[in-house]
This record gives structure tokens, C-alpha cells and sequence, in this order.
């Protein structure tokens, strides 16, 4: 029986086996085994020799517009950016990852336009592989779905959770120290229904035997195997809904509905039109606001201060975050820096390298010579 045989078997037990307090321990090592064969599976298929997208990242952040083919990803690409994704009003028109650059605020955003994902992407169909390898490297993943076809999502974000990417959560709070006797010891800082038995299935399956193992919030068997597997990624996610130029007024409360059934409210969903260039900006202003960026300004010895080119760095970036990005050699010379703006208590602040910036703070660092 090859692998992918063996991951059928073990989805087919799992969905016909009954959840309840009897089978939880048995459930939980199965899904344990099936992440397991899915991981050898994949190694497999990345050692055959394949092509797949080299996409190199540039510019201060990159985002992955993931959609079925033809729903608009080259047109926005296009829109937004200076890229020339081709287009055309039939399927699979981008063979290639084909990258933009969106300026904004100072900013140069990477946008990804990627071959239109199809079911089974994750299982290698339609290239898919190699398209969620892209995906995955991504800060962050813009849905696109035609405002006719809101069940897109559906099979969107499955086709990336079984490529292991976990949209919109943090990673689980799950700490593995192993040791080398006495077995496994589960330390549960928070109240889980998971029995015992169940937990320590889950790890002997994917070779634990010797453990200190702490689970710091309430987790479900998938969530569990999440925090035992270490090749997760956990991205913030948007929905844009393509065409809603074409949407007539009494059917805007259906393509409402379908929203709320897939726990998207709908006033969080970007409705643009791509082709018409209709809510750009808005979209715009959520893709910066959902990255975390922030803008200093350099104060630069002799020329003032540059709020033509900011220094884009994430929310929570300290001094020494802006030393790194700069460059140079900080590291021996750095003194101390002055801060004025909003992380300032007031202008021309003296602060350490651990002080944490904010969006326009003004910058300026002081070092030997």
C-alpha cells in the first residue's frame, strides 16, 4: 500500500469513527499518524526533482493574492502595482508567480500574484505545491472570490490549512522539553477536556517518549497536533469580494449571508471592483493596516529630517530594530538615540536601544565616532 493510500485509509477511519470520550485518544493518534504520512508524502514529492516558483522577497512586506483561476488576481496585480500580469477572461491565463510592487506611505509592498489555486492544490494537483510554497513565505493572504461564487473561501482556506498554514490564530501554547527518563509529564496550565491518556497518545506518535510537556491554553486534538509539528505557519488573513460593481441591490443581502455562514463579517470584507478600479484605496489602506507597518523618520546629521523615504519597520520595532534594518556598525558605536513623535514622552527624547517606536516617530541616532 503506497502512502497516499495510507493517508485515505486514515482520513477515511477518521471521519466514520464517532467523536466521543471513548474514541478521543484513539482519534487523536490517528490524526497524529495522518499528519505524519502527509509529511513524508510531501518529502517525497519536493525530492522528485520538480520545477516550482523561485519568487525572491522584496521590499518591506509581501502579500499573496490566493484565488481560483480567473477571479481577478492578474486585473488587481495591475491595478495596484507597476507588474504586467497577464489577463484574460478564461482559466489558468497566470502560469507563473508573477510579482508587483506597491508603493504606499513610504512603503514598497510585494504583492504575489499566484496561479489560480484548485482543489487538491495541496496534494500537488495543478502545480499546487509549489503554489502554497509560495504562499506560505507570505505576511500576509488576501482572498480574492467573485461576489457570485462566496463558497470559493470554503475551498480556499481548506486547500491552505492542509498545507499547513493556520490563518488568523497564534501558534498554540504548547512547550516540549525532552528529558532523558521517567516518561512523559503533562504540566496543563489552562483547563482541557482532553484526557491525559489522549495527550500523551499524541506525542508518543510523533516520537516522544521522554518529556516535560506544557500546555498553556484549552486545545482541541488538531490544535494539539499543531503544537507538537513545527513546520506550521500562522498568517492574518483578508477577504476581498471581486465584482461588486455587477451586484444588484436586492441581492447584496444574500451575498451578506453567505459571509456571515463562513464567520466573515461582512463589513470586514473589502468589496472591490478590480476591472473598474473601484475601492482600491480602501483596500489599500487595509493590506498597511493589516502588515503592522510603522514609518520613522530619519533625522539625518547635516540634512534634517527625511519624511520623503520613512525607515518601514513592524509594530512593537525598538531602537535597535532600526539599527539592524539601517546597518552599519551600530552595534560597537551606538551611544544612545533621541526620539520625538508618539513613543516620545516628549521631544527629542534620550532613550536606550530598547525603546519601542511608533508609527512617525521622528529618529535620531547618536553614535562614536
Amino acid at each position: 500500500m503506497g502512502l497516499e493510500d495510507e493517508i485515505q485509509e486514515l482520513e477515511d477511519e477518521i471521519a466514520s469513527t464517532p467523536y466521543n470520550k471513548s474514541t478521543e485518544a484513539h482519534i487523536g493518534r490517528l490524526k497524529s499518524k495522518l499528519a505524519e504520512k502527509k509529511e513524508k508524502l510531501e518529502q517525497q514529492s519536493g525530492s522528485g526533482g520538480g520545477g516550482g516558483y523561485g519568487v525572491e522577497k522584496h521590499g518591506d512586506a509581501t502579500v499573496a493574492l490566493v484565488g481560483f483561476p480567473s477571479v481577478g488576481k492578474s486585473t488587481l496585480l495591475n491595478a495596484l502595482t507597476n507588474a504586467e500580469s497577464e489577463t484574460g477572461a478564461y482559466e489558468f491565463t497566470t502560469l507563473d508567480v508573477y510579482p508587483g510592487m506597491l508603493k504606499h506611505k513610504g512603503a514598497n509592498i510585494q504583492i504575489l500574484d499566484v496561479p489560480g489555486l484548485i482543489e487538491g492544490a495541496a496534494g500537488g494537483r495543478g502545480g499546487g505545491q509549489e503554489v502554497l510554497s509560495v504562499v506560505r513565505t507570505a505576511d500576509l493572504i488576501v482572498f480574492m472570490v467573485s461576489v457570485f461564487d462566496i463558497d470559493q473561501y470554503d475551498r480556499l482556506s481548506e486547500e491552505l490549512y492542509q498545507n499547513k498554514i493556520r490563518l488568523d490564530a497564534e501558534p498554540p501554547r504548547v512547550n516540549i522539553r525532552k528529558k532523558g527518563k521517567d516518561g512523559l509529564s503533562i504540566n496543563k496550565a489552562a483547563d482541557l477536556e482532553l484526557e491525559e491518556e489522549t495527550i500523551k497518545g499524541v506525542l508518543r506518535e510523533h516520537g516522544y517518549v521522554n518529556a516535560d510537556v506544557t500546555i498553556g491554553e484549552s486545545v482541541d486534538i488538531d490544535r494539539l497536533v499543531d503544537g507538537v509539528m513545527d513546520n506550521r505557519v500562522y498568517l492574518p488573513s483578508i477577504v476581498v469580494v471581486n465584482k461588486a460593481d455587477l451586484i444588484e441591490p436586492d441581492y447584496l443581502p444574500t451575498v451578506e449571508a453567505e459571509l456571515e455562514e463562513r464567520d466573515i463579517d461582512p463589513d470586514d470584507a473589502i468589496f472591490i471592483s478590480a476591472e473598474k478600479e473601484k475601492g482600491l484605496d480602501g483596500l489599500v489602506e487595509r493590506i498597511w493596516n493589516e502588515l503592522g507597518l510603522i514609518r520613522i523618520y530619519m533625522d539625518k546629521p547635516g540634512r534634517g529630517v527625511d519624511r520623503e523615504e520613512p525607515l518601514i519597520l513592524r509594530e512593537g520595532a525598538t531602537v535597535d530594530d532600526a539599527c539592524e534594518k539601517l546597518g552599519g556598525s551600530f552595534d560597537d558605536r551606538f551611544r544612545f538615540a533621541r526620539v520625538t513623535g508618539p513613543s516620545a514622552k516628549h521631544d527629542e527624547q534620550q532613550v536606550g536601544r530598547d525603546h519601542e517606536l511608533a508609527d512617525e516617530d521622528v529618529l535620531r541616532i547618536i553614535a562614536r565616532r
